[in-house]
């Protein structure tokens, strides 16, 4: 394949709901030593994540997420190099906008497809742990198997902890308080009600208004700025949750979500990193003590669960399975380009 995207194959998943595009071949070169170092080559000096300076790798990715062969909910990932033996490969994410830093839904879908594919050898029956190089470290894909098929995949993410609590901002619907935690991006947290609002496919538009009014007026606070890398710095995801009737007494919380992430985007699923987030948040809050499990409910119907590990490790688990494999083309005289958003 040349550097420009005429022809682009992909294997696409979903994870409860929200999918995810594979691309582990025919990409051009990404100079750089690190999964962070590669992401920083594709955004480009100038660029940002949300704004990435064009070039060979972007026009694929826009190829892949634009109308008319992908649409402004798709997500995916380009496969690159492991930082080091000690992971399996590495990968970029992107979505309409760019780069994010960290995708739990994607990375179980990365851990069932390199199963499925054969690129990590599995057991018919029995666990086997993928390890993934993202740009905000490593984490793992516990892959589930039973009689030869792959039946979910547990998220293992990198330490979470919570930088603020009780942040005060003005919306349209009024004023709010906010959380803040770092799950390998930083997510906002606020109860839906405290806006006038429910997690319903009908108050999606409020929903989605109302996450990108959070976003923006939290856009320089300092509990935003992540300390020990400031590239996973800014608030990437708004969880707008509500608290649905706890599971028998001892199993932990229930709640349902609507994650609006980069510019307006809705996550179908419960989120993976936002769940690593609003595990911390719980904790914090008393409500999730060792052994609980949070069951994270999407504004589809799709179901999460998450549980608190020591030292700020959550797990998520969930279920990822193969949608299709394609071989995508840009026809040399298509005026419409890699395509448009709507």
């Amino acid at each position: 394949m040349s550097t420009t995207p005429h022809s682009v194959r992909t294997t696409d998943y979903h994870a409860a709901g929200e999918p995810f595009r594979i691309v582990d071949q025919d990409l051009p070169p990404i100079p750089g030593d690190t999964v962070a170092e590669r992401r920083a080559t594709v955004i480009g000096a100038g660029g940002t994540a949300a704004d990435p300076r064009p070039g060979p790798l972007d026009d694929v990715r826009r190829l892949l997420v634009r109308e008319p062969r992908g649409h402004a909910g798709m997500y995916g990932g380009f496969v690159v190099p492991a930082d080091d033996d000690g992971a399996h490969f590495g990968v970029l994410f992107w979505h309409k906008d760019g780069y994010s830093t960290a995708c739990g839904h994607g990375t179980m879908a990365l851990g069932a497809w390199a199963v499925d594919s054969g690129r990590v050898p599995a057991p018919d029956d029995g666990d086997v742990a993928v390890r993934i190089d993202v740009p905000s470290g490593r984490v793992t894909a516990t892959v589930h198997r039973a009689a030869g098929r792959t039946t979910g995949v547990t998220f293992r993410n990198v330490p979470t902890f919570v930088t603020a609590r009780k942040v005060h901002v003005t919306t349209s619907f009024g004023a709010v308080e906010v959380d803040l935690a770092h799950s390998g991006a930083c997510y906002a947290s606020v109860a839906a009600r405290d806006l006038g609002l429910d997690t319903t496919k009908a108050a999606l538009p409020a929903l989605v208004r109302a996450g990108q009014e959070i976003r923006a007026a939290l856009a320089d606070h300092p509990a935003t700025r992540h300390a020990g890398d400031p590239r996973l710095s800014g608030v990437y995801g708004v969880i707008l949750y509500a608290d649905l009737p706890d599971a028998d007494a001892g199993e932990g919380p229930r709640q349902r979500n609507v994650t609006v992430f980069a510019d307006g985007q809705i996550d179908r699923s419960p989120c993976g990193s936002g769940t690593s987030a609003r595990l911390a948040l719980l904790a914090a809050d008393g409500r999730l003590a060792p052994g609980d499990t949070l069951t994270h409910e999407s504004v589809v119907g799709t179901v999460f669960t998450g549980r608190l590990l020591p030292g700020g490790i959550t797990e998520v688990t969930g279920t990822a399975y193969r949608t299709g494999t394609h071989h995508f083309i840009l026809a040399p005289h298509d005026n419409l380009g890699t395509g448009f958003l709507l």
